[in-house]
């Protein structure tokens, strides 16, 4: 007898369709619920920076790179062309004023103070000779009225002596108007000697004037040749340092060419480049710090030069209190402050604003296992801090590190 055998519900082929179904299902749940809800990705802690949001003292303030220079720096250039005969001293060397520093030979110049020193000379002989003839004609000239006073003093005695015997009838009527006659004539000579005499010296002094003028305008210019020879020995202008001497024996020189300069060491500034987009910030009286031997120093920014170089301008500061053993050419780096100290909320700097630009951040849950992501604004910033403007509260805690790896990761989860 036959028996009838069971068809089974479920055979092998059936059951693997059925499995396929569920998992592609599972998949597009999966996937609309990573559509839908928050993306996340794990982190491990130690790879990470977290820091807390904190109320605080915050100043504005940009790095800068100083360099230390002398408080004053003389430029030496070549106030006359010539070649370098000699050098006195070489680069470095501690100068008092007028100490030479090296000589230079112009052959031109030399030759054009001895032709000056020879005019002069010869200016001065034809003064001296035209003094003597002055003096020699103003003699003859005295010479020449004191005879003419004695013939009027002869005359006037021989008139009046006529005219006393014309009147005891002791001479002729002729000889009378004869005695007459010449008394009038040594008047009229005595006063025309008179004016020729006040006119001669009226013109001696004019001469003399011109020529005493004539040389003292030579002499002038003498001095100056000498001056300018004087110069080919240039000399320190002021008590300091040498340096940057450019000048080698037999090297030629051009008039206003550089040679060299001298640093005033009684003091030390710094001068800063800063870039261009502060510059409408930056003025004079604003300060700066920098840390030098474990000690905080300040500065002061006394000029600033408004010419733009590459993108750079530049400003002089000088210490509140020099440093002590601080060295020409030593470069400080300098938080230069842009605004006054405030209350402020602060988070530290960090590589997160790279990719956020400051417009969000992760922040961390209560329970420090996740981390997600919050809308922030930020305000200044200076070399430490960013200023927080809205989006966070004290003590709140925030990822500071790099975002570079988080794509658009929604949630962190944070593990140990």
């Amino acid at each position: 007898m036959d028996i009838p055998i069971e068809k089974k519900r479920f055979d092998a082929k059936k059951i693997g369709y059925i499995i396929g179904g569920l998992a592609i299902l599972a998949l597009i749940i999966f996937v609309l619920i990573s559509s839908t809800g928050n993306s996340k990705l794990n982190v491990e802690k130690e790879r990470i920076s977290i820091a807390n949001a904190t109320q605080g003292v915050f100043q504005e303030n940009i790095p800068v790179n100083g360099i230390v220079l002398p408080i004053t720096t003389i430029y030496l250039d070549a106030l006359e062309g010539g070649r370098v005969e000699e050098k006195f001293v070489e680069d470095g060397a501690i100068m008092k004023k007028g100490d030479p520093i090296l000589r230079l030979s112009n052959t031109d110049l030399e030759l054009s103070l001895v032709n000056q020193e020879t005019q002069v000379y010869n200016l001065l002989t034809q003064m001296q000779i035209s003094q003597n003839a002055a003096r020699q004609n103003t003699i003859n000239r005295v010479n020449q009225f004191t005879d003419v006073e004695n013939s009027l003093i002869e005359a006037k005695r021989v008139y009046d002596l006529n005219k006393k015997l014309y009147d005891k009838d002791a001479v002729a009527r002729q000889d009378l108007i004869q005695a007459e006659n010449n008394y009038n004539y040594q008047k009229e000579r005595m006063a025309l000697s008179k004016q020729i005499l006040a006119q001669d010296s009226i013109a001696v002094k004019i001469e003399s004037g011109q020529a005493q003028n004539s040389y003292a305008r030579t002499q002038n210019a003498l001095e100056l040749m000498r001056r300018k020879v004087a110069d080919l020995v240039v000399r320190a202008p002021v008590d300091g340092q040498l340096t940057s001497l450019d000048a080698e024996i037999g090297q030629s020189k051009n008039k206003g060419e550089r040679l060299g300069q001298i640093d005033v060491l009684s003091g030390f500034k710094v001068r800063a480049d800063i870039d261009e987009h502060y510059i409408s910030r930056i003025y004079t009286g604003q300060k700066g710090s920098f840390n030098y031997n474990g000690e905080r120093y300040t500065l002061e920014i006394k000029k600033v030069y408004t010419q733009v170089t590459n993108g750079r301008f530049q400003v002089d500061m000088v210490f509140e209190k020099v440093a002590e053993g601080i060295r020409r050419g030593q470069t400080l780096q300098i938080r230069l402050a842009l605004s006054d100290e405030k209350q402020a909320l602060l988070i530290p700097k960090g590589g997160f604003f790279q990719k956020t630009g400051g417009n969000w951040i992760f922040k961390v849950s209560e329970d420090g296992n996740t981390a997600y992501r919050v809308d922030i604004t930020l305000g200044s910033q200076n070399t430490e801090y960013y200023e927080v403007l809205s989006g966070l509260e004290p003590g709140d805690k925030v990822i500071t590190s790099s975002y570079d790896n988080y794509g658009d990761v929604q949630e962190l989860v944070l593990k140990e």
